[in-house]
């Protein structure tokens, strides 16, 4: 999808929620619109004060809650880091969050969904919506030439 009409979609999503489209808004979705991953409130300030220092962290913070709130992106906590938001429109994927650095790295593995939905199926339920999180750090050596845990204590 184009930003253009990503921006456009996030536009009226909170003209939806009954906000006006203020200069300082428009800004602000543009900046959504435009970036990958999964900024921080004060990721998006930074650069939407770039672009108009009167722009104020909290018009960023409503702004994203009623965006939030319209179901035009999530927000997640991951960890004890700061909330950070990505497009609600985006395939279902799950993130490996690095405890070091903070980034945050989307996949998506066939084997466990499938593994998730055996397991609530032996349970006695069906999945409604899951997000999966998985709390990393990177290995010092590749996994591929490291030794078997058990050899490693001989």
């Amino acid at each position: 999808m184009s930003v253009d009409r990503r921006a456009d979609e996030l536009e009226r999503s909170l003209r939806e929620a009954g906000l006006r489209i203020t200069k300082p808004r428009r800004i602000i979705l543009d900046i959504l619109a435009d970036m990958d991953g999964h900024p921080d409130a004060n990721r998006i300030f930074e650069l939407a004060s770039r672009i108009n220092s009167r722009i104020s962290l909290a018009t960023v913070y409503r702004t994203l809650k009623a965006l939030e709130r319209s179901g035009a992106i999530q927000r997640h906590a991951f960890g004890d880091g700061p909330a950070r938001f990505e497009n609600a429109q985006a395939e279902h994927h799950d993130h490996l969050i690095d405890i070091e650095t903070g980034e945050v790295v989307e996949f998506s593995e066939p084997r466990i969904e499938a593994l998730q939905e055996e397991v609530a199926a032996r349970l006695g339920y069906e999945i409604v919506h899951h997000r999966l999180e998985l709390y990393v750090r990177k290995l010092s050596v590749p996994a591929r030439k490291r030794r078997p845990a058990t050899a490693a204590r001989r």
